[in-house]
């Protein structure tokens, strides 16, 4: 079952907020700290709280994925269009829930959540190197809007 997070399943998301974060690390280990989270309880408890912020948990006895969701609007832009997007902050599924379409019932009720709610699209980011999730975003419909391109000195 999809559901709203809520501020009991907290530990839970941090386990698995270190589970992308070594994903992250082994991928760009000159960006991403290891064996650390990207939210720390305080700030869950304060996106739990906030509804541009909802994060979505997959329960199935156990929170076995989640995916943290970011609502913004542009209005009267110069250039750019009025839009309603859904980005999705962040998508995890437990490392031992893997191929058993955790992920796809998040992302699939993510779409349906933005539709519902007037989203134009759904954005996200995902790191070169990556290749099951870019694998995985591209089986879902998903394509690239832009690309970010560095030089390391």
């Amino acid at each position: 079952m999809i559901r709203k997070a809520r501020k009991e399943d907290i530990r839970r998301i941090i386990e698995l907020l270190h589970q992308v974060n070594m994903v992250h690390h082994v991928i760009r280990p000159d960006l991403f700290k290891p064996h650390t989270t990207k939210y720390n309880e305080q700030e869950l408890e304060t996106m739990l709280n906030d509804d541009s912020k909802p994060i979505f948990v997959f329960d199935d006895g156990m929170v076995l994925g989640y995916a943290f969701c970011q609502i913004t609007k542009v209005r009267g832009d110069q250039l750019l269009e009025d839009i309603k997007t859904l980005y999705i902050d962040d998508i995890c599924v437990d490392e031992n829930a893997r191929g058993k379409h955790v992920g796809k019932a998040l992302y699939e009720y993510v779409r349906d959540y933005a539709k519902s709610i007037g989203c134009n699209n759904i954005t996200l980011n995902v790191w070169e190197g990556n290749e099951p999730a870019l694998r995985f975003y591209r089986s879902m419909g998903m394509q690239v809007q832009k690309t970010t391109m560095e030089i390391i000195l």
